[in-house]
């Protein structure tokens, strides 16, 4: 099964790389799978020093900007046994150190084990419009790759569940990524 998280490293001048991931999970509720393309921050920092952060958290705007965007400014706190920063927004948080990597393909495949848990607040419960923020941060982050007038027609479909069962912060991050995708298709068109 694939979890929709966000993942924290640090590089190694201590500069905070806040990435949306999903890890797969499987039956060991400590150990996850990511993986993150070579191309990637995230790759970067979790070769050099092998620890992080996965957060569990239903703060769609988060998501949102750290699907677009390098996110930095967000409140952390050290995390307590590894170099790494935990997210005071997040719900859920494992502070992990990597067991194994695998980089001999593009898309590389990294095992973690959690060594610490906690939670900060609890998590809103299910809801329409969060998951379309989720979808769509994901399309967001394959722009690259994606046919962008099948990502335009997935982000009219998504629109309709944010506009139906969606509050403030939904809209907010709704609003931030389809901004981004309409730049990223103007860009494209006119040749950019």
């Amino acid at each position: 099964m694939i979890l929709e998280a966000i993942v924290t490293t640090l590089a190694p001048d201590g500069t905070l790389n806040v990435a949306p991931m999903g890890p797969k999970v499987g039956r060991d509720p400590r150990r996850f799978v990511l993986r993150p393309y070579r191309t990637s921050t995230t790759y970067r920092n979790l070769k050099g020093h092998g620890e992080g952060v996965l957060h569990v958290t239903d703060d769609v705007f988060l998501l949102a900007r750290a699907a677009i965007s390098k996110v930095s400014d967000f409140p952390s706190r050290p995390a307590n046994k590894v170099r790494g920063q935990i997210l005071q927004t997040t719900g859920r948080y494992h502070e992990f150190r990597v067991v194994d990597l695998d980089d001999s393909s593009d898309r590389t495949t990294i095992t973690i084990e959690a060594v610490a848990e906690g939670a900060l607040s609890p998590l809103f419960g299910l809801n329409r419009a969060k998951h379309a923020v989720v979808e769509a941060a994901i399309l967001a982050t394959r722009l690259d790759f994606l046919p962008i007038d099948g990502v335009m027609a997935s982000y009219r479909d998504l629109a309709v569940l944010v506009d139906k069962t969606g509050g403030p912060d939904e809209r907010l991050a709704f609003g931030l990524l389809a901004d981004h995708v309409q730049v990223f298709a103007r860009t494209i068109r006119q040749g950019g």
